[in-house]
Formats: structure tokens, C-alpha cells, sequence
């Protein structure tokens, strides 16, 4: 599933061609994805002004004319096809077709139809069912050592579980979870309640950090994911333990006995990291 760099750089992609365009043509070619499509989407569409963009945790929000705005969710195969001048022609699993008045068209392609789209009064958008409760974005200031100390007070659980948990910070996935751990030195299994204090000042910012290098790479690549212009992110090549198990990890390669990156599985998905300096 795209994760929150890949999502960023989607945003960011749609917003530098249709932000302060008007949309001439709008298309929904089935009548759900995971979810419904709202009634009547595309009149709704159809003549709105883009005024911007937002992106809350892995959500898009298109802000339009008229006070509302378009929450798309790439799900786990989903993506945007951004094109300059094509025909309005339907592709093979593309759900969802807008045409803008300077002759881009925006296609969201789904096979597996795990993403979904919605309408939200654009002043209620973190009262939607999907965004209530969301923790503090990883790269806010409201996302800071102290907040995390709170929030993982007293917590049993995992430090890696801990922080897929969108309600204590939003957006963070499995891959750069695994590779903000490595820069922070603790191991995965580390249970949440121990890292508040000098761990979690180490952690915050390998997590911003981490999310921050990724975005300026694009995103990282996984299967269907692509970036609005069809250009692959390239993060992944800077991959420090994630999908690296048996290899040494860039400070290990001169260590003797060093059994390299080690993979476990916690909560049903895999979790790289370094045995020797995550602990």
C-alpha cells in the first residue's frame, strides 16, 4: 500500500496541474471502489474550481468551488494517471476520469478496488468517519518528543505496533516505521512503554527525517504504485533494513559474526531490522 511519501508526492503531482483549474469533464465508470461512490459525484464535479490541495495520513484532499472537498484513498493498488492532451478515453480498471480546461485528465486506476473516494464539506474534513481520531501528522511540530513520550505512556504493546497506531501519530506505514527504527537504534520489539525519554528523542526525528528524504525521492516503488507523471520513486535504493534480511546493514559490513538484517513477522506483517545495533 502506498504510504505516506508515496501519497505526498501523488498530492503534490495533482497539485501543480490542477490547482486553480477548472474541471470540464468529470466520469465515474462503476458504481463503487471499497466503498460507494457519493451520489451524483460527477455533476458535483463537473464545472468546480480547484482551489487546493491536502493530504491528512495516506488521504488526499482535493479542495473545489462550492465548499467541499474529494477524499481519495489509493488503497492498495490504486493510483493517478495524469495526462496532458489525451483523448477521454476509458482505460482497463480506471474508475474515476476528470478533465480539466486546460486539457489535463486525471485517471484513478484501482484493480483491486481497495481505494475509495468520497465528498466532504471542506470545513468538517477531520470530522469524516475515515480522519476523526487521527493522531498529529509525523512532520508537524505538533508531532514532537514530548507528545510521543505521552502517547506511548504506560503502552505494552511493541514500539513498531505502537506507532502503525494512527491514533498516536497519522500516516506512518510498515516500511518507514522499520527504517526510523534502524536510525534510531531500537529494536522493533521493544515494548512502547520503554522508549519515552532519550529513545523517543532519538526517534522522533529518524521519523521525520526518514519521511522526509522519501518524499524528496519520490516515494518509494511497490508493485502498482507510480507517481501522477508515470515516473517510479526511487527511495527504495536507499533502503537501509527494509526487504535487506541476511544482508549487513551499512554499519555492519566490517563486523566479524555479524548475522546481517534479521526478519520477524509482528501482527501479520514483516519487520526488518539490524539484531546487533537495534536494541
Amino acid at each position: 500500500m502506498p504510504e505516506l511519501p508515496e501519497v505526498e508526492t501523488v498530492m503534490r503531482g495533482l497539485q501543480a496541474r490542477l490547482e486553480g483549474r477548472r474541471i470540464v469533464h468529470a466520469q465515474v465508470n462503476r458504481p463503487d471502489l471499497r466503498w460507494p461512490f457519493p451520489a451524483g459525484l460527477a455533476a458535483r464535479l463537473e464545472g468546480a474550481e480547484v482551489l487546493g490541495f491536502r493530504r491528512r495520513a495516506k488521504y488526499i484532499l482535493m479542495r473545489i468551488s462550492g465548499g467541499d472537498s474529494v477524499l481519495i484513498h489509493l488503497g492498495m493498488s490504486g493510483r493517478i494517471n495524469l495526462t496532458l492532451g489525451t483523448p477521454n478515453a476509458e482505460t482497463l480498471h480506471e474508475h474515476l476520469v476528470l478533465q480539466t480546461d486546460d486539457g489535463w485528465r486525471v485517471g484513478f486506476v484501482d484493480p483491486r478496488r481497495f481505494g475509495s473516494v468520497d465528498l466532504v464539506p471542506t470545513a468538517q474534513e477531520d470530522t469524516h468517519r475515515l480522519l476523526a481520531g487521527m493522531g498529529p501528522e509525523p512532520l508537524d511540530d505538533a508531532f514532537s518528543v514530548s507528545t510521543l513520550n505521552e502517547a506511548l505512556a504506560g503502552k505494552r504493546t511493541p514500539i513498531k505496533a505502537a506507532l502503525l497506531d494512527q491514533r498516536l501519530v497519522a500516516g506512518l506505514g510498515n516500511i518507514y516505521v522499520c527504517e526510523a527504527l534502524f536510525r534510531a537504534r531500537i529494536s522493533p520489539s521493544r515494548l512502547a512503554y520503554t522508549v519515552p525519554g532519550a529513545r523517543a528523542a532519538r526517534l522522533v526525528p529518524a521519523i521525520k527525517a526518514t519521511l522526509t528524504e522519501a518524499i524528496a525521492a519520490g516515494g518509494s516503488s511497490l508493485r502498482d504504485y507510480v507517481q501522477p507523471d508515470g515516473e517510479l520513486g526511487y527511495f527504495q535504493h536507499a533502503w537501509k533494513v527494509y526487504r535487506r534480511e541476511g544482508e549487513r546493514c551499512e554499519e555492519c559490513l566490517v563486523e566479524t559474526g555479524c548475522v546481517g538484517v534479521r526478519r520477524i513477522v509482528q501482527s501479520g506483517r514483516s519487520t526488518f531490522y539490524c539484531g546487533r545495533l537495534q536494541r
